[in-house]
């Protein structure tokens, strides 16, 4: 049995996360210790809230330099949600200019309405559309319905690191992957069988 590393750095209620993980065969443990963080087999990034002070946190528990050893040095299975997935940002623009963790390389911006899509943020179930062949995706139908709760979005600079597309707004990516590093905007854990769907696919990674 996996044990999951859940991230914490005081920026989201984490229960649902790892009751899910746990549900979906995972052993969770919420931590911000580099100690439960090295031996964890696969880490999940969740996340809530405003890309700096998300950033700030980090940094000054030193998470970051935990992280980059255990991810992109080890190559554990790494899954940010939400907030988690826009961290690994080359930089945010959420009330200025802000370095993200850099793992890849795109921009952080506000979602952008549309006379049809005009609230933001973006709450709410809406479809998401595979472009690529993903792990994440076994099992799950075409252009599913996920959980969404966001006012920002990753903008990766490489197609390649592109997974799914939302269209909502002017369209976003929903989901992305750079070799064991995965990230979703929407919320897996409050998405029903689909969502869980998608978290037993990263434990199987």
């Amino acid at each position: 049995m996996n044990q999951v590393a859940i991230i914490d750095y005081g920026m989201c209620n984490l229960d649902s996360v790892a009751r899910a993980v746990e549900e979906c065969g995972g052993m969770p443990l919420v931590t911000d210790k580099a100690k439960d963080i090295e031996t964890a087999n696969r880490i999940i990034l969740p996340g809530v809230g405003a890309f700096p002070e998300a950033m700030l946190n980090i940094r000054q528990r030193s998470l970051d330099q935990i992280l980059c050893e255990q991810v992109l040095e080890r190559r554990i299975p790494f899954l940010g949600i939400c907030l988690g997935m826009q961290l690994l940002a080359t930089k945010g623009w959420e009330g200025g200019e802000v370095e993200g963790l850099g793992w890849i390389e795109g921009d952080v911006r506000r979602l952008e309405p549309t006379e049809e899509d005009t609230r933001i943020p973006h709450i709410g179930w809406n479809e998401v559309n595979f472009v690529r062949d993903s792990p994440l995706s076994k099992g799950i139908p075409s252009s599913p319905d996920f959980y969404f709760v966001h006012s920002y979005h990753l903008s990766p600079y490489d197609e390649r690191d592109i997974q799914a597309t939302t269209p909502y707004g002017k369209g976003f990516v929903s989901a992305i992957q750079r070799d064991l590093i995965f990230g979703v905007q929407f919320h897996p854990e409050k998405s029903q069988r689909l969502g869980f769907q998608v978290l037993k696919n990263f434990l199987l990674v």
